[in-house]
């Protein structure tokens, strides 16, 4: 890179991170200052401009705050108080923002629950949040109802859009009972005790390889997320951004919310993600920014083009910004589709770690410069895939990566905001994140769980999930990037990459799961990864998912693929094995099987 390039990349790299701290700067866990407070100062200012779009109708920030006051006063008048927990099952609509920003004028902590959960999975997650009153619209009341009598405490319920003359002793409509309540904001002395450090909601991991674990957001770390969106976007009014994710999550419930209504922008709210109505709904509705995660992004790639390429580039977006996004992914997102600036980021909705893309680098999660490293919270620590823990020197400390080399991430656990690690509702878990005497004695990481490395520019890639790495004839395999390499086959939309145990070998064998088009071939497919992976990364087995079910986030259920593996009497999917001599695949059969089980099939 010469001189003039590096300048420039170092120019656009401090001038987003200036905007970003300068937001961030004023978030104190010691503050009175709420959520709410930061999202009444802007309705103050932008009382009449637009600040949600939804399936044709327009609320403006007076109304929006108008709808959140009149949650509140109804909140009251149920007896909910100061550190009470409300359960949110809803699917994205203007009043699900406007629900827990009226909660939280109160001090009451909204739980915001997965609403595609179903089961013993939603029972899970209302259990462990504490609530006793939930509330539910009348597309997710069946999916409560079916599992209200296994909840550890009785419910209130409340449906919006129930009609009055429906309602029973137990189910309660929402949208009568809001027509009597004041619009008027409720008094501050309600709140006026409360610190940023106290919780203003429960947002949950997706449960991709067990149940969701509900994480503890203070305010203030709401309002971390928030605001650095709202600093690193720039968004102004007039601008709007369109936000196809769910809502109870923290990319999009948060840190696109934040974006937008934090700088008085507008936001277009989807119910749900349709890729088919992507880049039209991108047009029409006059957008200039889009917040993704990075399967989104994939979905809209292996899209068919439009019969005009040109559709899919008529548009005013200026920026990207999500997580997530796979480097096989980034250069043919940002081209087909015309999209100026990708801004990367990293973070867990419970740590303490946070990285941002801020000059566009493809591929990369964040950059934490040499000249910079001291302020940004993280480290890269040698690792141990056998026993998933950090490598120590003879003196017990941990091991710092040097340039190149792959780590596991950690952020330094402190009392400000950004270093404040607040864990889970469940205590023993947020016990297990934590890595203690890690470069002194008695100092205290947070765990990512994620390894990671970093090239001399300070560039940080991500590489594989802790877990997912596993052993194979003596070598590590990432499945992240075996999984990058799957996914650039023809005919491959989607490569879910895992470790089998296999009898009478140690470590895992690897196995993908594809979702493929009609262009897909084994026999392709075997020559693709015999000419781009070492022999130790090649799969040993291939699934062809016939049915795939992924979170809300669209995440996939990798737990549920490892634990039928290849056995064909567990899934009725096409299932292949790769020939003795590793060159490609053939079906796996009931032959097959019992050879593997015998140790005669060598792997």
């Amino acid at each position: 890179m010469n001189l003039m390039a590096m300048a420039k990349r170092e120019f656009i790299f401090l001038k987003r991170l200036l905007r970003l701290l300068k937001r961030v700067k004023t978030v104190d866990p010691a503050s009175s200052n709420l959520v709410c407070d930061d999202f009444e100062a802007v309705v103050d200012r932008f009382k009449d401009q637009p600040a949600l779009l939804f399936e044709g109708k327009t609320l403006t920030y007076g109304e929006l705050d108008g709808m959140a006051n009149r949650f509140a006063h109804w909140a009251r008048a149920r007896g909910l108080k100061t550190g009470d927990t409300v359960a949110l099952l809803m699917p994205n609509r203007p009043e699900y923002i406007a629900i827990w920003l009226g909660l939280n004028k109160l001090g009451v902590v909204t739980a915001l629950i997965n609403n595609s959960l179903t089961g013993s999975g939603l029972a899970h997650c209302i259990n462990i949040s504490g609530a006793s009153l939930t509330v539910v619209d009348t597309s997710t009341q069946v999916a409560f109802t079916d599992i209200e009598a296994t909840l550890s405490r009785h419910q209130g319920l409340w449906i919006l859009d129930l009609p009055k003359e429906e309602e029973t002793n137990t189910r309660h409509s929402l949208s009568h009972a809001l027509k009597g309540q004041s619009s008027v904001r409720p008094d501050h002395a309600h709140r006026a005790h409360l610190k940023a450090h106290d919780p203003a909601m429960y947002i949950y991991t997706s449960g991709t390889t067990g149940l969701p674990k509900a994480a503890k957001i203070t305010n203030a770390r709401a309002q971390l997320y928030m605001k650095a969106f709202a600093g690193l976007t720039h968004m102004k009014p007039g601008e709007r951004l369109y936000n196809t994710l769910p809502l109870y999550h923290s990319t999009g419930g948060l840190c696109g919310t934040g974006a937008a209504l934090l700088n008085g922008a507008s936001m277009v709210i989807k119910r749900k993600f349709s890729a088919s109505a992507f880049w039209h709904d991108v047009r029409t509705l006059d957008c200039t920014h889009i917040v993704y995660i990075g399967e989104l992004c994939r979905y809209l790639i292996n899209s068919p083009p439009s019969p005009d390429p040109t559709d899919e580039m008529k548009h005013r977006i200026k920026m990207a910004f999500g997580n997530g996004m796979r480097p096989e992914v980034w250069d043919e997102f940002k081209k087909r589709f015309n999209v100026p600036i990708i801004v990367e980021f990293y973070g867990s909705t419970e740590g303490n770690v946070s990285l941002f893309n801020l000059d566009g680098h493809s591929g990369a999660i964040g950059r934490a410069p040499a000249y910079l490293r001291s302020s940004f919270n993280i480290r890269l620590v040698k690792f141990d895939i056998e026993s998933e823990l950090p490598e120590r020197r003879a003196n017990g400390l941990c091991i710092e990566c040097k340039p190149g080399e792959i780590g596991e991430a950690i952020g330094a656990i402190g009392t400000d905001a950004r270093h404040a690690y607040t864990g889970y509702a469940d205590k023993a878990a947020s016990e297990k994140k934590i890595l203690h005497d890690v470069f002194k004695p008695g100092d205290a990481w947070f765990r990512t769980g994620d390894l990671m490395k970093m090239d001399k520019d300070g560039y940080i890639y991500f590489v594989d999930r802790i877990g997912d790495t596993f052993r194979f004839k003596g070598e590590n395999v990432s499945t992240s990037e075996v999984s990058e390499c799957c996914a650039r086959a023809q005919g491959v939309d989607e490569a879910i990459v895992y470790g089998v145990p296999v009898p009478h070998y140690d470590g895992k064998a690897g196995m993908v799961s594809l979702i493929v088009d009609d262009s897909f071939s084994i026999e392709a497919f075997g020559h693709h990864v015999y000419t781009n992976l070492p022999v130790y990364a090649r799969p040993r087995f291939v699934r062809l998912l016939q049915h795939v079910e992924t979170t809300g986030t669209f995440k996939y259920k990798k737990m549920d693929l490892v634990i039928a593996g290849f056995d064909p009497a567990k899934t009725d999917d096409p299932l292949y094995v790769m020939k003795m001599d590793a060159t490609d695949y053939t079906p796996m059969t009931e032959a097959c099987m019992q050879l593997i089980e015998s140790g005669q099939y060598r792997m």
